[in-house]
């Protein structure tokens, strides 16, 4: 097994199929990522499994891979023990997950969004440079780059996680962009399907960072860097040129003009 442990996951799903459900059976969804090449020993220790879990998931893996073998589970060191789905972020990182609250309601509105759009009117056209506005500034200017710039400078930029967020954010920007090339060219179709892949998109590297990425990087950030964190958010934010209440009274009204219409 120890050999397994340092290869890519993709590349075992793809040799043995089976372990895709075995790790969503622990909510562990590596069959959907994009880029796929954590190591199986890495998908393991970042997940916040209890010791038992841990070595349970690896029992079914072990079995998966040789079966009808009686084989030894290899033990994996953990930096920290953790319990899991008690995520108790410190401010920094909290206040990253608050800020996902607002991209969660945007996105939960995207449908709705695409269903109402009519770009053969201005408040049609407006809506869709609305969000693009909220994307780019919000979620991108706002968020992402207190990420990409301050917090993922704490660990190995180069570690798998971590590249799977870049790309993540990559592929984001790309949606976006297309969806104002869509704009422009008129095209409806292009625009609901743009923003309907960032949505799916968006929606699981979410739930990647509040579940995953960011209970390890809690766990594995001392006193004092928690602190300097914070003090280079609060910098982040004031340097930033706008006020995110802009976008919160967006979303608002959006959510109440909907609301309106199912009436």
């Amino acid at each position: 097994m120890n050999e397994y442990l340092n290869r890519g996951i993709k590349e075992i799903i793809t040799e043995f199929p089976e372990i895709d459900g075995i790790l969503n059976d622990y909510e562990i969804s590596c069959g959907p990522c994009s880029v796929g090449t954590c190591l199986l020993k890495d998908i393991v220790t970042i997940h916040r499994l209890t010791k038992d879990q841990e070595q349970e998931l690896m029992a079914r893996i072990a079995k998966a891979i040789h079966p009808g073998k009686d084989i030894k589970i290899p033990e994996i060191e953990k930096r920290t023990e953790v319990k899991p789905k008690e995520f108790r972020y410190a401010p920094p990182i909290k206040k990253l997950v608050d800020e996902h609250v607002l991209i969660k309601r945007w996105i939960g509105l995207i449908p709705q969004v695409v269903d109402y759009c009519d770009l053969k009117t201005e408040e049609g056209r407006q809506l869709i440079l609305d969000g693009v506005d909220l994307i780019r500034s919000y979620a991108d200017k706002f968020h992402h780059a207190k990420e990409e710039d301050i917090l993922f400078k704490y660990f190995d930029e180069n570690s798998d996680i971590i590249k799977v967020m870049y790309e993540d954010h990559t592929r984001a920007r790309g949606y976006v962009k297309a969806v104002l090339d869509a704009l422009d060219k008129g095209d409806e179709t292009a625009i609901s399907e743009n923003l309907m892949a960032y949505r799916e998109l968006l929606t699981e590297h979410i739930k990647k960072e509040d579940e995953i990425l960011y209970p390890w990087m809690d766990n594995n950030l001392s006193t004092i860097q928690v602190g300097k964190l914070y003090s280079q958010f609060t910098k982040a934010d004031k340097e930033i040129g706008f006020s995110p209440e802009k976008y919160e009274r967006f979303i608002i009204n959006l959510e109440e003009k909907f609301k309106q219409k199912e009436k």
